[in-house]
């Protein structure tokens, strides 16, 4: 307590705590009344989803090294805390990737308490992210809306097909080419050779162009695509199913596959993507997923936040610090780190 000494008032101070929350956070509460302190629990988070350690290990870091006894369950209500704290970040970052002129967007399995779900990934040079639920167009649309003013790089899964300016990934179906190719049919083989082969012709023609003025690549190329089609056709008719399913997916994905020879300065691939992927991939390796709802949000926040800060070569560790304190005293959460003029 403390008195004023203009008009005598006295004055006491408290720990703020949040209101009780109903939805994704409930029971679930902010308070500045904690026995892990906000840069304990960034660094609790940090390790945990950044390092791969377990709880355990987490338990038996905080003993070795910062002398700290405390419970795995202590650990886990921190961890949970943090990411309700954290629950603004990823709308802010939902807003900046919109204002993208290309995305890349991709999806790998989760599991939630056994339960098949997808791990999403929306990013934007500066930005990513993560949401986890069904492989539906519902979910997509719910997180980037119907239309986008930028370009979509992803695979040939349904959910992006509604996008009006989008792009195919190259090295999806250069794979499924060079399976063919390897296969002991000789027709089917031949089939993959053939693409492979017009492949290389256009990513040359490409990489010409990416080095002189814009052109529009198309006309130059219409005698390969022309060949290219009919032997897609060919495909289609093949009693190869998987030799049939590529032709088909040619040629109803055409337009966006061959959209980057009209710019050639779009990119070929989705690997951005998939890299942003791979660490979460290995997370769930390692911890085989996620036990309840809570979880599967906290771990989606945690990574839109992680992989932004480090895309703006940004400490992750030191800015959820920062968010986890603001909000923990019932202030907004700061805005994302800045790109450096530098980069």
């Amino acid at each position: 307590a403390t008195t004023c000494h203009v008009c005598g008032h006295v004055t006491r101070c408290e720990p703020y705590r949040a209101l009780p929350t109903a939805g994704d956070w409930a029971g679930v509460a902010i308070a500045e009344w904690r026995l892990i302190g906000p840069a304990l629990a960034a660094l609790l988070v940090w390790l945990h989803f950044r390092m791969y350690l377990s709880m355990r290990r987490c338990q038996e870091f905080s003993g070795e090294l910062l002398g700290l006894s405390l419970s795995t369950g202590a650990i886990a209500q921190a961890i949970h805390e943090a990411a309700h704290a954290c629950e603004p970040v990823p709308q802010q970052i939902q807003r900046e990737i919109l204002r993208s002129d290309l995305l890349h967007g991709d999806e790998t399995p989760h599991y939630q308490a056994g339960e098949f779900l997808w791990l999403w990934v929306i990013a934007s040079t500066h930005a990513a992210l993560f949401f986890i639920g069904r492989r539906t167009k519902e979910l997509l649309r719910g997180r980037i809306g119907a239309e986008l003013a930028g370009w979509l790089m992803a695979d040939g899964y349904g959910a992006y097909r509604e996008y009006r300016y989008r792009l195919r990934c190259w090295a999806h179906l250069i794979r499924k080419a060079r399976a063919l190719a390897e296969t002991f049919t000789p027709q089917v083989q031949g089939y993959g050779i053939a693409l492979l082969e017009t492949f290389d012709v256009l990513i040359d023609k490409v990489y010409q162009a990416r080095e002189g003025p814009p052109q529009d690549l198309r006309p130059l190329l219409a005698a390969d695509l022309a060949r290219l089609h009919a032997l897609c056709e060919n495909m289609r008719r093949s009693q190869n199913a998987k030799a049939a399913a590529l032709g088909g997916e040619f040629l109803n994905d055409w337009d966006a596959i061959f959209q980057v020879l009209a710019h050639p300065h779009l990119p070929l691939t989705n690997n951005y993507a998939e890299r942003l992927l791979r660490h979460w991939v290995i997370l769930r390796r390692i911890g085989y997923g996620t036990r309840t709802a809570q979880g599967s949000l906290a771990l989606a926040t945690f990574a839109s936040i992680i992989e932004t800060c480090r895309l703006r070569h940004a400490s992750p560790l030191r800015y959820l610090h920062q968010v986890i304190a603001a909000r923990r005293q019932g202030l907004e959460a700061p805005a994302l780190p800045l790109m450096p003029v530098s980069a």
